[in-house]
């Protein structure tokens, strides 16, 4: 790593150089660190630019009504949408009807096991299963 980038107070980035770069000539070196000058002015203008755009897109956004708590509630309502809409959404929730029904199935097949009448209708049919084991 031949040289390294820090911040400064101000923003910008001073170089430091912490070995000697490697097969450049002093031209290359004058040329390169040009280049980086220009780099950094430039990163500094983009950054007011931006700061100047947020600003201005706070002002309309209070203008329009739309506040910090409006555009989070319509991102999370935009968001739950699509996880409902997902494949593993709608499988889990596949999975969780099919659970609940099976759960309810067995329920009243307990149910059923307890009336008279099935009790009966059971002892019928293992009767017929011995009848038929043994011939």
């Amino acid at each position: 790593m031949p040289d390294a980038m820090t911040k400064t107070s101000v923003g910008a980035y001073k170089s430091q150089l912490t070995s000697e770069p490697v097969d450049l000539t002093e031209a290359e070196q004058m040329e390169l660190k040009s280049e980086l000058t220009k780099l950094e002015a430039e990163i500094v203008t983009l950054r007011q630019a931006l700061g100047a755009k947020e600003r201005r897109c706070g002002v309309l956004k209070r203008k329009l009504g739309l506040t910090t708590l409006v555009g989070l509630r319509q991102n999370l309502s935009k968001s739950w949408h699509d996880v409902q809409v997902s494949n593993a959404y709608v499988k889990q929730k596949t999975s969780v009807a099919l659970s609940i029904m099976s759960s309810a199935i067995c329920r009243k097949f307990g149910d059923m096991k307890k009336l008279a009448t099935f009790r009966s209708f059971e002892g019928q049919m293992f009767n017929k299963y011995l009848l038929n084991q043994r011939n």
